[in-house]
């Protein structure tokens, strides 16, 4: 796995990654994006499908018009609507008549805390993607693979052709992913992370962070790591209760101070999965072991 120390691409390049394969960064690098959204293209025919336009910048639409040049735009394809991923999807519909299609909007209950904030409320699909529904063009297959944990309404792209596998943010190539409740949800990643170790994908291309060229081996790591924090909150609730940036402290040594919110939410994640399994419960936003 890439660390995030790997040099950024540049921005608003065109850069071709396989025949059938060509990358465009956009140019909103942050502590949790990396370098940038990576949006796709795919195709190397008379049309091409667009994957995550990004974040709307006027930068980015000119720099995917440019790479998209005189060939039809045959889909506007969003893994999820954070956004940093769908936002631009309208402003390119609208520049080149493609359809949106993908992901399914996202509208959480008001009820309860928020989990929306970074979510793109405009996103308005054309066609939603059921798992295991494909897309044509010329010379290329994509597959859609429903892989709900980062969010409910994540879905990942396989392109058939060629055994790759587009990961918005379900696999990151420099980083975990974060898992935020309550529209993240720890028990539908793992299953979600499972469901792509038995496949056998080539190489995953995702939103942020290098090509991962050992799929399997990643995710299985990935599963792994995941396994041992939920062990390490355990190890902690066995010496007694705990809040949550109590065990974030413990847990998460030397942190990057920006995200120690998103590492309190991953924790949030893992407690509300051991709670449902009833191995944990909670009082006044202490957490323990149950009885």
């Amino acid at each position: 796995m890439a660390s995030k120390d790997q040099p950024a691409p540049p921005v608003g390049t065109a850069i071709e990654l396989e025949p059938l394969v060509a990358r465009v960064l956009a140019d909103n690098p942050s502590a949790f994006t990396l370098h940038g959204t990576q949006t796709y293209l795919v195709g190397a025919g008379s049309d091409v499908a667009v994957i995550d336009p990004g974040p709307n910048e006027d930068e980015h639409l000119d720099a995917l018009i440019a790479a998209i040049g005189d060939r039809k735009v045959a889909a506007i394809l969003c893994t999820h609507t954070h956004r940093d991923h769908s936002p631009l999807a309208a402003p390119l519909a609208q520049a080149t008549g493609a359809p949106v299609i993908g992901c399914a909007a996202l509208a959480l209950d008001s009820i309860g805390p928020r989990g929306d904030a970074p979510f793109d409320d405009s996103y308005a699909p054309d066609r939603v993607l059921a798992d295991g529904e494909q897309l044509k063009g010329d010379g290329w297959t994509l597959t859609a693979i429903a892989t709900p944990g980062h969010t409910s309404n994540h879905l990942c792209f396989a392109l058939e052709e060629t055994g790759a596998m587009f990961t918005g943010d379900h696999v990151m190539g420099w980083s975990t992913t974060v898992v935020i409740p309550p529209d993240g949800d720890m028990a539908q990643y793992m299953a979600s992370m499972e469901k792509l170790h038995e496949r056998e994908d080539r190489i995953y291309y995702p939103a942020h962070g290098a090509p991962v060229t050992n799929p399997r081996q990643l995710v299985r790591g990935m599963i792994g790591h995941r396994r041992q924090r939920e062990r390490q909150i355990l190890k902690q609730l066995g010496t007694g209760a705990k809040t949550i940036p109590e065990l974030v402290q413990a847990m998460y040594v030397g942190l990057d101070s920006r995200l120690v919110g998103a590492a309190g939410m991953s924790v949030m994640a893992h407690l509300v999965d051991l709670e449902t399994r009833g191995t944990v419960c909670s009082t006044n936003d202490h957490w323990r072991l149950t009885d």
